[in-house]
Parts: structure tokens; C-alpha cells; sequence
């Protein structure tokens, strides 16, 4: 077991970070960022049981998932301005989250004002 912990180890990181993207998706879908405390909630006690733990392989896994975690706070907090960009579905029943009246300043950019033309006054 010892001489394939790293190769293990190493899918199985792949495997997390794999299934914590489809997560943080749906999550900001039917959740918003208002979840991000359970991620952070979680990341800590992983990251408590990896120091915890005795064994190094069960302890690589649980802060490997634990700071997967805490790196899912921030793509939450991404996903949310993707969405915003229009690059992933919107919520129709969370469509009042989205608009909001910084976004609309952001729709209605300042007109560019031209070295040719003179000030409108």
C-alpha cells in the first residue's frame, strides 16, 4: 500500500477537485454564495482531522479535500459573476439576485468622451 499512497493519493485529488467543480455550480444555482459557511465550515474540520488523524495517507486526504474546500469558497464567489457575464444558467426563481443596481450601472457603461468633440453642455 505504501509505494502506491502517492499515485493514490494523487488520483484521488483529481477525483476531488473533479467533483467540487459540478458542485460549487449547482450550489451557486439553487444556493448563491449564501453557502459559502458550510464550505468553510467543512474545509476547517477536514483540515482539524488531517492534522488530527495518525495515519499519513487519510491525513493527506482530509486537508487535500479540506483546502479544496476553502478553494471552493472562492469559484462560488467566481460562478456567481460568471453567471452575472452570462456564461452559465441563471436561477429563474433567484433572477431578483442578479439584479441588482450595481449590475445595472454595469449594463449602462458612461459614454466615452471623444478627443474630436466637444462637451455637450
Amino acid at each position: 500500500m505504501n509505494m502506491f499512497a502517492g499515485l493514490l493519493l494523487g488520483a484521488l485529488s483529481f477525483l476531488i477537485i473533479g467533483l467540487f467543480h459540478p458542485l460549487v455550480v449547482k450550489t451557486e444555482y439553487y444556493c448563491g454564495t449564501r453557502a459559502w459557511p458550510l464550505f468553510a465550515l467543512a474545509g476547517v474540520g477536514l483540515t482539524a482531522a488531517s492534522v488530527a488523524l495518525p495515519s499519513f495517507f487519510w491525513s493527506a486526504l482530509c486537508g487535500i479535500t479540506g483546502f479544496s474546500l476553502f478553494w471552493s469558497i472562492k469559484e462560488l464567489f467566481e460562478q456567481e459573476e460568471r453567471v452575472r457575464k452570462g456564461w452559465f444558467p441563471m436561477n429563474p426563481k433567484r433572477r431578483r439576485h442578479y439584479e441588482t443596481p450595481s449590475r445595472k450601472k454595469r449594463n449602462n457603461p458612461p459614454e466615452k468622451k471623444s478627443i474630436n468633440q466637444p462637451e455637450k453642455t
